[in-house]
């Protein structure tokens, strides 16, 4: 098997600041991956490290499904089946979005939709192709792990917080380590679905989905890098911050 996994190396941290920064930054929604296995050690210490995130009290919030093999190609072929029924019947137990979008918010996710788009050559009005598109998420964009998280549904908002500094973890720690991630609220709708593959208890919550493993660098997808809002448009400063001397 000739995959061509990316060719950046690993950065070593050192106590640099900029290693860590250049970890966020080169972080981003990968949607085509290698047909090439990451072993269950590797998988563990992402897990592992980035359940070091904080949480109130402690209490850490998290649980992971780790799919692989059989049971992937079970749960995908199951929840394929869902969406290509179609249908109202199939619906999220929160609200990722709003049900409606405004400014600027409107405008971030259109732009972020149409460049993906752009990449793969698809068209506003080809409905089909977009729909084949979303789709692929429901495959994990054919990475060879899925991670589906939950969270024990008696929690309070606060965990849901908590649980986002985990997720940003485990995606920084898979990114240390040569792979690459897709965070994936699309799974949300087919909780049931999911339950039934993976045999959730009863209180256990669906959060999400994400795709794990060698991104693919040819592929066209993966070279969007979308855009961040200037600080400008997000922060407020207050007083005068202090100068350092040099």
């Amino acid at each position: 098997m000739n995959a061509r996994v990316r060719e950046d190396p690993v950065v070593s941290f050192g106590g640099d600041e900029a290693a860590l920064d250049w970890l966020i930054s080169r972080r981003r929604s990968i949607r085509a991956f290698l047909p090439v296995t990451v072993d269950t050690g590797t998988i563990e210490d992402v897990l592992r490290i980035a359940a070091r995130a904080p949480s109130g009290n402690n209490i850490q919030p998290w649980r992971v499904h780790v799919v692989a093999g059989a049971k992937l190609e079970s749960l995908v072929s199951a929840v394929c089946a869902a969406f290509d029924e179609g249908g109202d019947s199939h619906v999220p137990e929160y609200a990722y979005y709003p049900d409606e979008f405004f400014e600027p918010y409107l405008g971030r996710r259109r732009r972020s939709g149409w460049g993906l788009y752009a990449r793969l050559g698809i068209e506003k009005s080809d409905r089909e192709r977009m729909r084949v598109q979303t789709r692929r998420n429901f495959r994990f964009f054919d990475a060879p792990v899925g991670l589906i998280f939950t969270i024990d549904r008696r929690l309070g908002q606060g965990s849901w917080i908590d649980y986002g500094m985990f997720l940003q973890n485990v995606m920084l720690a898979a990114e240390a380590r040569g792979l690459s991630t897709c965070a994936q609220a699309a799974w949300t709708p087919y909780h049931r679905v999911i339950s039934d593959v993976l045999g959730f208890d009863e209180h256990e919550q669906l959060v999400c989905g994400m795709a794990l493993g060698y991104g693919d660098p040819d592929a066209p997808e993966n070279a969007l890098v979308t855009e961040r809002a200037p600080l400008s448009e997000f922060v407020v400063m207050h007083g005068e911050a202090a100068v350092a001397e040099h």
